[in-house]
């Protein structure tokens, strides 16, 4: 997010800035962590009964029980490396997540919110649940977003196909970015950007042939937002859409991202609308402040809050988040797998215009200086 005011930072989860004394050459890890500036890991998992998801609250099957990591003796939760499972039961449901230990009379299964221990009589069926079975380019919908196997092309090929998807979000005041998750209007973006106003538009940018046009949507709402996360899902009002037809992009899979591997930026830094930067991912498991984070050597800068990273076949697999102040290549992004829990919980985070509290996040004050 970029706002006008010059030499201040923005706290996280505040949309305001807030001035911070100057100080000296940073000359610790942690002092430049100290240093990030708002530019915010779990998979995407769920208990569902046939076809249909269900929420974190949702009731567990018959013969499920609920198990905390700390109650699988000699075991090492799986960090994502492996793959989803669709899992048949004997009464009818059936559970998709990531299979972390299997015994003789049990699986455990990662759903997200907690870990399953399953029965293996209760288990009919195991299906992976992966993008390789389906025909390349073929597009998965997962309710509001969508998945699709695609080739590695170049960053100007990826560009060309995905970049419309990519939006400005305006605030009074303020700018950032976000991208287009479905045809009928979905936006993700930073809650950082969004949160605590009331007046919220997007400006597009269209293809038509060779040439981009841009066109600004006032009729925004916002649907959900999760300060915890810094994510915030919008609206664009139907009467918006009329006669138009959105580019939408497709959201990846945090387990098959790599150290090294290419990604790209699209987004407006400094309010630069369409600015794209390239770089590799340095770490995908980057903590700071109690989350995981994708950190990245693209250049992100304020403007560029809320906008998609894109792997080299046009997957997104972050949101442009964080990085740290007076340091070049030290970006950092929310994993998608975040984003895409977000989205299929989005109840949960449903926002209340009516509410004080819906959208806000009180920061703790600063302390007595004695």
């Amino acid at each position: 997010m970029i706002r006008p005011e010059r030499g201040k930072l923005a706290q996280p989860g505040d949309s305001h800035m807030l001035t911070r004394p100057t100080r000296s050459l940073l000359t610790t890890c942690a002092s430049l962590l100290a240093a990030a500036t708002l530019l915010a890991p779990a998979s995407a998992a769920q208990v569902a009964t046939p076809g249909e998801a269900a929420a974190p609250d949702a009731p567990v099957a018959p013969g499920l029980r609920p198990l905390p990591s700390a109650d699988l003796p000699g075991s090492v939760l799986s960090s994502g490396a492996t793959s989803e499972e669709d899992v048949r039961l004997s009464d009818g449901a059936s559970i998709r997540g990531r299979i972390i230990k299997e015994t003789e009379e049990n699986l455990f299964v990662d759903v997200g919110f907690t870990v399953l221990q399953v029965p293996r009589a209760n288990v009919l069926a195991r299906t992976p649940v992966s993008l390789d079975v389906a025909e390349p380019g073929a597009e998965i919908r997962r309710g509001l977003y969508s998945q699709s196997s695609l080739p590695e092309v170049t960053v100007k090929e990826a560009v060309a196909r995905f970049g419309a998807g990519v939006v400005q979000v305006k605030v009074p005041g303020a700018l950032g970015s976000g991208f287009i998750v479905s045809d009928d209007g979905y936006i993700i973006t930073n809650a950082h950007v969004v949160q605590g106003e009331a007046e919220v538009s997007v400006v597009i940018y269209p293809n038509n042939g060779d040439e981009s046009q841009k066109e600004t949507l006032k009729k925004v709402r916002l649907v959900a937002v999760n300060q915890f996360a810094d994510l915030a899902l919008l609206k664009v009002d139907d009467s918006e859409l009329a006669g138009r037809k959105l580019t939408k992009v497709f959201l990846g899979d945090s387990s098959d991202v790599r150290v090294g591997e290419s990604i790209f930026a699209i987004g407006s830094p400094l309010g630069l609308e369409r600015t794209v930067s390239e770089g590799v991912i340095s770490t995908t498991t980057r903590a700071i402040e109690g989350r995981i984070y994708l950190q990245t050597t693209a250049p992100i800068n304020p403007g560029n809050s809320g906008g998609p990273m894109f792997n080299r076949k046009g997957q997104v697999i972050g949101v442009n988040s964080l990085k740290i102040m007076y340091t070049d290549g030290l970006g950092f992004a929310i994993p998608v797998d975040a984003v895409r829990q977000f989205i299929e919980n989005r109840e949960a985070f449903a926002y209340d215009r009516e509410s004080p509290n819906s959208g806000y996040n009180y920061v703790t004050p600063p302390r007595r200086q004695r």
